[in-house]
């Protein structure tokens, strides 16, 4: 049984996720914006341990957490969370720019920092699920790219710096999938939203039980998952 910490647990990619680990009977950690949400996490998932953090204030994590009781081993570290913010450089400002930023890429940064200690302990593993945002860039997405661009040059620098210690970096390309955010992005661009032609979120979840399961010998370092309907 490992001990999984997983951000965006309550919904989506991250909700799939969470279900498959609980389901298995793994030792999960959820982090949470605030108490109220990690009430209704350790509701959701019984047995279920949380922590309190706001991802979109990356600065005070540290300290957040360190007034907690944190794993001393995680098996893996699992960055599910994110926000998307849609707009033309000409229109956004500089707080939708901050917001995506921190929460999709300094708090992973921040978070995994944190938790390395406990990640080199077990030889464990950390797993962003990016986005295809996270390789290619188009117009109205400068914002949410740019921050997805980052994730990826954290896992890229990550996976080479702890190679050493045993710890595994894997990041996860989904494109378009069926979740409540895909429905804010459909809002925002005027479009009507048919989830039934987009990625299901359990489809993604299995690739990242794929990549966590993969023996020791190998690592997964990136999928890329595409709508195939």
């Amino acid at each position: 049984m490992g001990v999984h910490l997983i951000t965006g647990a309550g919904s989506g990619i991250g909700a799939a996720v969470t279900e498959r680990l609980a389901a298995r009977g793994e030792e999960l950690w959820l982090l949470a914006r605030d108490a109220k949400r990690a009430a209704v996490l350790r509701s959701r998932y019984p047995g279920a341990r949380t922590l309190v953090g706001d991802l979109a204030d990356p600065a005070k994590l540290s300290w957040a957490l360190g007034h907690q009781e944190m794993p001393v081993e995680i098996d893996a570290l699992l960055h599910i969370a994110g926000v998307v913010e849609l707009g033309t450089v000409g229109d956004l400002p500089v707080k939708a720019w901050q917001h995506q930023l921190n929460v999709n890429a300094v708090a992973p940064a921040e978070l995994t920092r944190l938790f390395l200690p406990s990640l080199r302990q077990a030889r464990g593993q950390v797993l962003f699920v990016n986005s295809g945002a996270g390789l290619r860039a188009d117009a109205n997405w400068s914002a949410y790219a740019a921050s997805k661009f980052a994730v990826r040059a954290l896992a890229d620098a990550l996976r080479v710096e702890e190679q050493a210690n045993g710890v595994r970096v894997t990041t996860v390309y989904p494109g378009r999938t069926a979740t409540p955010m895909q429905l804010k992005v459909h809002h925002q661009e005027g479009k009507e939203y048919d989830p039934s032609r987009w990625i299901d979120p359990g489809s993604v979840a299995t690739a990242v039980l794929t990549a966590l399961d993969l023996p020791r010998d190998a690592a997964i370092t990136e999928i890329t998952v595409r709508p195939g309907g």
